[in-house]
């Protein structure tokens, strides 16, 4: 069975011919192919790369309905059987090559987006009926209510109360080939919402999506360390202070190591929070303080702190150096 068209793609330009009949077509960035239909994809060059929607890796392994072949000048993509769910971006690479040598950074991509056009699937059909999405402050966040027919009309949803939920295009926008982007998630987006598809008379609704807002650092800790000495007599006291400049209301969570862990001395340590003024702005002040009591020869090195929130860890070293105390020094009581 002949497929009744093919896509050819070289060096960023994809070209469509039907049937044999009539000339080569060039299309856009986006393709539409009927559910059931094959589709066959060429890329020119050699050691050539092939790009698809993720589950569909494993079907070219296992040489299912998807299955590519290597030529000696191109590589070819053919998908049988298809189905709404193969809605995705397909694309492929090719480094330049000649007499059996290919040079590095010098690759072609080519890429176009398919959809497969299911008149009784209007979304991506997905497994999952509750998925959880995080709305991080500084960060988008992405419902990826994907369409099978690019000429669907999607509008996003509240579940509780039932409500439809305005896209402006500035705080949400909507990609028919991504879904809908919140560009500045807030607190009251929080919750379930759903996004509703209809086209002609056919009316679906996708996966829900559990919005939970997180309030997220912009960026991992940057901490600062201070010893209250960094040369102390054997016997004496001294203590390490870790500091973190921070957003309100973010966790920071600290933790150490020091030269005393090898000989099993425990952490004695305490916590600090309050806030601060800085330049402006408000910003919590973290603080964590380890107390080292009665030097050892054993307490002198590198004392680490290391401070995390849900970003990422910062670290930051000192030395302190510990010293035998002068003879007829009093020992401190």
């Amino acid at each position: 069975m002949h497929p009744k068209f093919s896509c050819f793609l070289a060096c960023g330009l994809l070209i469509c011919i039907s049937s044999g009949k009539g000339g080569f077509q060039k299309v856009g960035d986006c393709l539409s192919v009927r559910a059931g239909k094959p589709l066959v994809l060429r890329c020119r060059g050699q050691a050539v790369r092939w790009r698809m929607p993720k589950y569909l890796e494993e079907e070219a392994e296992a040489e299912g309905r998807l299955r590519i072949k290597h030529f000696g000048q191109h590589s070819q993509l053919l998908l049988v059987n298809s189905t709404g769910a193969d809605t995705g971006e397909y694309s492929c690479w090719a480094r330049h090559c000649q007499d059996g040598q290919c040079a590095e950074g010098q690759e072609h991509l080519a890429k176009t987006f398919v959809f497969f056009t299911d008149p009784e699937e209007l979304f991506v059909p997905t497994e999952d009926y509750y998925q959880v999405v995080q709305l991080r402050t500084h960060q988008p966040a992405l419902l990826p209510c994907q369409v099978t027919n690019p000429l669907a009309r999607v509008t996003l949803h509240r579940e509780f109360p039932p409500e439809e939920i305005p896209v402006d295009g500035t705080d949400i926008s909507f990609d028919v080939k991504k879904g809908f982007t919140i560009h500045r998630p807030q607190a009251s987006l929080a919750g379930s919402l759903f996004c509703l598809a209809s086209l002609g008379g056919l009316r679906q609704i996708s996966t829900k999506y559990m919005l939970i807002y997180v309030n997220y650092p912009s960026s991992s800790p940057k901490p600062t360390i201070l010893a209250s000495t960094t040369s102390v007599q054997l016997g004496d006291n001294f203590n390490v202070t870790c500091t973190v400049l921070g957003e309100p209301e973010i966790a920071m969570d600290f933790s150490w190591e020091y030269p005393g862990q090898k000989q099993g001395r425990p952490p004695y340590t305490s916590k600090r929070v309050a806030v601060v003024h800085r330049e402006g702005q408000v910003q919590r002040e973290a603080e964590s303080t380890l107390y080292v009591e009665e030097a050892r020869a054993g307490d002198s090195g590198f004392y680490t702190c290391r401070a995390t929130n849900l970003q990422g860890t910062g670290s930051v070293t000192t030395h302190v150096r510990v010293t035998q105390r002068p003879q007829g020094s009093p020992t401190p009581q």
